[in-house]
């Protein structure tokens, strides 16, 4: 029999990094595409906001529903489902002949994506001990922003070689060699035939790491009466809309704010992106940091979220004051990295259980979707009517608010609560 794998546990949150950079890679491909997709379909910046927002629709409705689930099913099954169902739908956009056939492909993907998201965390929660999942989330959540910085090359190459369609081909077609690795390699730490023992009791040194009793035991209204998971949920409700401008809209802004290009943005677009990773490091590699010198985890964490608030205005000040693309171009990517070091996907690994912290998850991502909606279909109207300028000042004061809802509503971070 072979023996364990040194540190399995990071290996696991390497492999759960790769689901959501293939999750961000179908997601953007329209995105990098939009400004293609308009001058050939014909049409115009509210009916891409539409489109976006179909995705955001479904999205929203089935966040809710998938965090249930994936409590149910775990998070073996749950990925192989999820990752298979959303690389067929992105393979189905190069069938579109308008923004309906678009805003169609996206519903459907809307539905089977959230299941990355509430598996994802929930896998961390099962994987690691609590003074590591911020920094293991923020690896696996450094996938988004790997996925979108991969997407502007190789979908700009693949469009600009062979055209638009054949680019979501092939970023739909990667996701099935994953789900065979996942398929072969995934399995609970308790059943995992490579976990040594050092790591196993490691993983299971903790309070909450008791065998788990069944999800469907925690009603979703037993946790919607606990003030820590509406500070969790109210937080992404908050922050998630800025993740979507950020992801839907920043290759949009480069074209049409700042002169970008296709091949242009194919050459730079994926700096913001490469900023998404790396805050998502930093959002946890900063608490750890401070953690191993004496910080509490509260205090680290909270620490990290208010410089991150308090710089946001000035990025936002600055990106609609400056004249060089370059410079807008830093500074967008400046304001990435602060939107994912603030690090809000992580909050309900760090307050609850395992056993609920996919349902939790599910609930802030629904609520971030709905808001995501709204926001979604104003930024159309607002970009079309007026410049992204108003959009910049709204996100300048977001994370503030976030943050003081975060403090007063969940209060101390990495204390688990009882449900």
């Amino acid at each position: 029999m072979r023996g364990p794998i040194p540190r399995l546990r990071w290996s696991i949150a390497a492999l759960l990094c790769a689901a959501c950079a293939l999750n961000y890679l179908d997601r953007q491909t329209l995105s990098v595409l939009a400004a293609t997709l308009q001058a050939e379909l014909g049409f115009s910046d509210v009916d891409y906001s539409h489109v976006t927002s179909a995705f955001l629709f479904s999205y929203t409705v089935m966040y809710a529903v998938t965090g249930r689930l994936v409590d149910r099913l775990g998070t073996r099954r749950s990925f192989l489902i999820g990752v298979s169902g959303w690389s067929a739908v992105t393979m189905l956009h190069a069938l579109a002949r308008s923004a309906l056939h678009l805003s169609l492909c996206r519903a459907l993907l809307g539905a089977v994506q959230p299941v990355n998201f509430a598996a994802g965390v929930k896998a961390v929660s099962e994987w690691f001990p609590m003074r590591e999942r911020a920094l293991a989330v923020g690896i696996f959540n450094a996938g988004t922003a790997l996925g979108g910085a991969i997407a502007v090359p190789v979908v700009s190459f693949v469009a600009l070689r062979w055209g638009w369609r054949w680019a979501f081909v092939a970023t739909g077609a990667a996701g099935f060699l994953w789900a065979g690795v996942w398929a072969a390699a995934y399995r609970l730490p308790a059943d995992h035939p490579r976990l040594g023992a050092a790591e196993r009791a490691l993983i299971f040194s903790e309070g909450d790491r008791a065998p788990e009793a069944p999800a469907g035991g925690v009603s979703i209204g037993r946790l919607l009466r606990l003030r820590a998971a509406w500070g969790c949920i109210l937080a992404r409700a908050l922050t998630d809309p800025i993740s979507y401008f950020l992801y839907f809209w920043i290759p949009k802004y480069l074209q049409a704010e700042r002169g970008f290009s296709l091949a242009a943005l194919g050459r730079y677009g994926w700096i913001p992106f490469a900023a998404l990773f790396a805050g998502n490091l930093f959002s946890g590699a900063m608490p750890r940091w401070l953690v191993a010198r004496g910080w509490p985890l509260d205090r680290a964490r909270k620490t990290t979220m208010l410089a991150v608030s308090c710089a946001m205005p000035l990025l936002c000040l600055s990106i609609v004051r400056v004249q060089r693309p370059g410079l807008a171009l830093a500074l967008m990517s400046a304001l990435s990295f602060g939107h994912a070091a603030w690090g809000n996907i992580t909050l309900p690994a760090e307050v609850f259980p395992a056993r609920v912290v996919g349902t939790v998850t599910g609930l802030g991502g629904s609520l971030g979707g709905l808001t995501g909606i709204l926001t979604q279909l104003a930024i159309g109207r607002v970009v079309q009517a007026f410049s992204f300028a108003p959009i910049f000042a709204a996100i300048s004061a977001v994370y503030l608010v976030a943050l003081a809802l975060v403090h007063l509503l969940i209060g101390e971070l990495g204390r688990l609560r009882d449900v």
